[in-house]
C-alpha cells in the first residue's frame, strides 16, 4: 500500500503530461496559409487540401486601395486620401500576417454577394486581426457586418478607443468612410 502511495504522485504527473501533450492550444495550429493580402480587409488563403478562396473580414471595412492606373493617377483629394489610408491598412495587415508566419485561423460566419467567405481572422497566437486594425484606426466598424462577427463587442471597443485617441483615419478630418466613398463612385 505504501508503494502505491509513493508512486501515485508520479502516476498523476505522467497522466497530466500526457493530457497536456495531447491537447492543442485553442489558436496554436493555424488552419490556412495566406497567399495574398488583397487590401486592408481581404485576404486570399489556401487550406491543407489545397483549396483556395477569398476571405472578407467580418465586422470591419477598410479604406479603399487604387485598383486601376486611372485610380493610381488620380489627383482628387478624396481619392488620394482614401488610397493613402487604404494602402496603410493593407501594409499593416501584410505585416501582421507575416509576423504570424503567413498562417491564420478563421471563424467563417457567412459568404458575401461576391462569393467571399466572411470571417473573423486570428493569427496563430490568437490575436484577432480585426481588433488590431480597429485599435490602430486603420479599419472602421461597419454596422451591416456586425451580425456576422462573434467578436463584435471587442472590435467596437477597439474602434471607439482609436477614435477617442485620434489614431489612423480618426486623425484625418477629411477622411471619408469607405462605404460612403464607394457609394459616391457609383
Amino acid at each position: 500500500m505504501q508503494l502505491i502511495r509513493k508512486l501515485l504522485p508520479y502516476l498523476f504527473t505522467i497522466i497530466f503530461i500526457l493530457f497536456l501533450t495531447g491537447c492543442q492550444p485553442r489558436y496554436g495550429a493555424a488552419a490556412y496559409s495566406v497567399k495574398r493580402v488583397s487590401d486592408g480587409d481581404t485576404i486570399r488563403v489556401v487550406n491543407a487540401k489545397g483549396d483556395e478562396f477569398t476571405v472578407r473580414f467580418a465586422c470591419v471595412d477598410a479604406p479603399e486601395i487604387p485598383h486601376s492606373a486611372k485610380e493610381r493617377a488620380s489627383q482628387s483629394r478624396v481619392d488620394v486620401d482614401q488610397f493613402k489610408w487604404g494602402l496603410q491598412a493593407q501594409q499593416r495587415l501584410q505585416k501582421l500576417i507575416h509576423q504570424g508566419g503567413d498562417r491564420v485561423n478563421l471563424t467563417i460566419t457567412d459568404s458575401d454577394r461576391y462569393g467571399r467567405k466572411v470571417s473573423e481572422v486570428r493569427l496563430s497566437d490568437g490575436t484577432l486581426v480585426q481588433e488590431v486594425l480597429a485599435r490602430e484606426g486603420l479599419v472602421l466598424v461597419y454596422t451591416p457586418y456586425l451580425k456576422n462577427c462573434p467578436s463584435a463587442a471587442v472590435v467596437e471597443r477597439a474602434a471607439t478607443q482609436a477614435q477617442a485617441q485620434h489614431r489612423g483615419v480618426w486623425s484625418d478630418a477629411q477622411f471619408v468612410a469607405p462605404w460612403k466613398y464607394r457609394s459616391a463612385k457609383k
